[in-house]
């Protein structure tokens, strides 16, 4: 983490984004019309002192301050010329307010507006749908899953946003990096395949071998019996379970679930289905066991499993964290001391803004 001054949070240091510092400089991550915008500047010795604002649309959560800020600090010509304001990770945010404001002359800057902008944009929608989620949980574990739905190289942040959002557990180590912390995860399908399709097995031989501290959440979907699965490994692995997953395919329907048929297609993870797990485990002696939920949630229906009260202990959610459009603008509002801003936009006044150091 980077120093505080009185008053104010820390900010994540510059170092842990790995930024390629050099071609980000040099422009090559920037829309070239901004490249060809220095090149202007600077063969006319035009110097001129900008104040940009920074803002979105939406009511949102803020997510990607830190590594814009870094963006500045690390890529402008000169960071000492700069005078930078910002909220921070995690704030709640509301159409048009600023969150970074930039001031100083523009040729310090005006490669950096693309990469920025994009940081802004990516990270607030991780962060905004991760808090939705959180809050449609009402208070229950929401576990980042989201991975395998995108380039790998967009995880350390977007593990970020999540964590500041309120996930209480991220998937790959690369995710969880920037606080120092692991991925978790579950036995996975793969694992029980590679053991012949015997859960139990592929349970047994995960306790076995991976470190005492991992909380040990085991798949139990494999053979499409939820009900029969969750025992036999709860059997299993007594007090060393920690939770079982349930992630039926939603064109599926499991077996525990043939005599509801006459209410209707019962597919996937129902609060049927759940209910009929938890019982299931208290009734054999396994009240400890938590059930996991994951397979297609999202906010609309984590937020019907709470009102129906379905005993669910934590949410496993994935490509839900990707959708929707947080799109960030910049404007240049004033132009050496006077008001200069395209139609419609002008200089807008924050006072939760707080000096970048």
């Amino acid at each position: 983490m980077s120093s505080a001054g009185p008053g104010r949070r820390e900010r994540l240091d510059p170092g842990v984004f790995r930024l390629p510092v050099l071609k980000i400089r040099q422009g090559y991550y920037s829309d070239a019309y901004f490249n060809h915008t220095l090149t202007v500047l600077a063969r006319d010795r035009h110097h001129p002192h900008v104040v940009m604002q920074v803002f979105q649309r939406r009511d949102a959560v803020l997510g990607g301050i830190d590594e814009a800020i870094s963006l500045l600090r690390l890529g402008s010509r000169r960071w000492s010329g700069l005078t930078v304001r910002a909220l921070y990770d995690g704030d709640d945010i509301e159409p048009w307010e600023p969150v970074l404001t930039i001031e100083g002359d523009y040729g310090l800057f005006a490669h950096l507006e693309t990469v920025v902008l994009g940081v802004l944009s990516r990270r607030t929608k991780v962060a905004t749908n991760v808090r939705r989620v959180v809050e449609a949980a009402r208070g229950k574990p929401i576990i980042f899953f989201p991975a395998r739905f995108d380039h790998h190289a967009v995880q350390t942040g977007d593990g970020w946003a999540a964590h500041v959002a309120g996930a209480i557990g991220v998937s790959t180590d690369a995710q969880a990096s920037w606080w120092g912390a692991r991925g978790i995860g579950t036995v996975p399908h793969a694992l029980i395949a590679a053991y012949g399709g015997d859960t139990v097995r592929a349970a047994t031989k995960f306790a076995e071998h991976v470190d005492p501290d991992v909380q040990i959440t085991v798949l139990v979907d494999f053979d499409n019996d939820c009900v029969g699965t969750a025992l036999a490994v709860a059997s299993a692995l007594g007090r060393r379970l920690w939770g079982v997953r349930l992630d039926t395919a939603q064109h599926m329907i499991d077996r525990s679930m043939l005599p509801l048929m006459g209410e209707g297609p019962p597919c996937g993870v129902t609060p049927e289905l759940c209910r009929m797990v938890r019982a299931a485990l208290d009734e054999a002696g396994f009240p400890w066991v938590r059930i996991v939920a994951s397979g297609g949630f999202d906010v609309e229906r984590i937020a019907a499993f709470e009102a129906a009260r379905v005993p669910v202990d934590a949410y496993g959610v994935g490509s839900a964290f990707f959708r929707g459009r947080f799109d960030f603008t910049a404007d240049i509002v004033r132009v050496d001391g006077r008001p200069c801003a395209k139609a419609g936009r002008h200089e807008q006044p924050s006072h939760r803004l707080e000096p970048v150091a």
